[in-house]
């Protein structure tokens, strides 16, 4: 039992590095050509991603298709892809686009804050607590980033927080809207995923067909493929599979590994320069985030 724990662990751990680094190969998009947009980047993972997820999930025995028997499972679905994987993905790469990967992920790590305040205005669950104070704790680190320490100015531009905040609403969005059906286990958790993306993907190419020049270039296409494979399709399936040996809040938990990796990634690939201010703002989001993800026993009460 003990083995099985560790190696559900070890796949969530691998998984949550593996969505870090994908912010790494698209910062390397970006810069690889100034025509290749967040957009482009968002269309083309989404759309690619879904399309295979559907075919694994048919291959798996999932009936993907009988979701469209269900009018309200298909608008579930959709809406989930609409407003959960939209912002969660566009906005995120909006940021990585103008800003880097690691302030990306940092900003996009106050997301579960969101998803309390929702619950506590609309559900009408009073917060405990803990996540009070962690909630104060995250937002005076992510103002710490923005102003590098310096309270009088800010250090990043307003876009890049405005875009950093909706891809945190979006992981809010992004667990709340299929949370009814996976509870439920009606519609396995692959096949919401895969018909996310895919009608996301869909949408997005449907609303801005008009496609850039992407440079046919190796290290475009590595780029692009690492995004696609170590960002999504890898880390999606392990992240599944570790479920099996470990508990969400375990789960919860190692979702820190994702900033990390993205950080230490954009710090040695990219010359990320982090100030004193950087280092403690990203310390107290991370730990705020994993403290509100610790449930005390006797009060027992994330999709990615």
């Amino acid at each position: 039992m003990k083995d099985k724990k560790v190696f559900g662990l070890a796949l969530v751990i691998i998984a949550c590095t593996f969505w870090g680094i994908s912010g790494l190969f698209a910062k390397g998009l970006f810069n690889a050509s100034s025509s290749i947009t967040s957009l482009w980047v968002t269309q083309t993972r989404m759309t690619a991603a879904g399309a295979i997820l559907v075919l694994v999930s048919q291959l798996k025995g999932d009936h993907p298709f009988q979701i469209f028997k269900s009018p309200h499972d298909a608008w579930v679905i959709f809406s989930y892809g609409i407003f959960g994987l939209v912002p969660v993905q566009f906005a995120y790469f909006m940021v990585v686009q103008y800003g880097n990967a690691s302030i990306a992920t940092i900003l996009q790590f106050v997301g579960p804050f969101f998803i309390i305040a929702y619950q506590a205005l609309f559900r009408h669950i009073p917060p405990r607590r803990i996540e009070i104070i962690c909630a104060v704790i995250a937002f005076l680190g992510v103002f710490t980033i923005a102003t590098h320490g310096h309270f009088n100015h800010l250090a990043v531009t307003p876009m890049i927080l405005v875009w950093g905040m909706i891809s945190a609403v979006g992981v809010a969005t992004n667990t709340l809207i299929p949370q009814k059906m996976l509870r439920e286990g009606r519609v396995p958790s692959l096949v919401i995923t895969a018909w996310g993306l895919l009608f996301s993907g869909i949408i997005l190419l449907a609303i801005h067909p008009a496609q850039p020049h992407v440079p046919n270039v190796p290290i475009v296409w590595v780029c692009w493929l690492g995004v696609l494979i170590i960002g999504t399709l890898i880390p999606f399936q392990m992240a599944n599979i570790s479920l099996r040996y470990i508990d969400a809040t375990n789960f919860s938990l190692m979702d820190a590994f994702e900033p990390l990796s993205a950080t230490i990634g954009s710090v040695l690939i990219f010359n990320l320069h982090m100030t004193g201010a950087d280092i403690i703002g990203s310390i107290l989001v991370i730990v705020a985030v994993l403290a509100i993800n610790i449930r005390i026993p006797i009060r027992k009460n994330k999709i990615e």
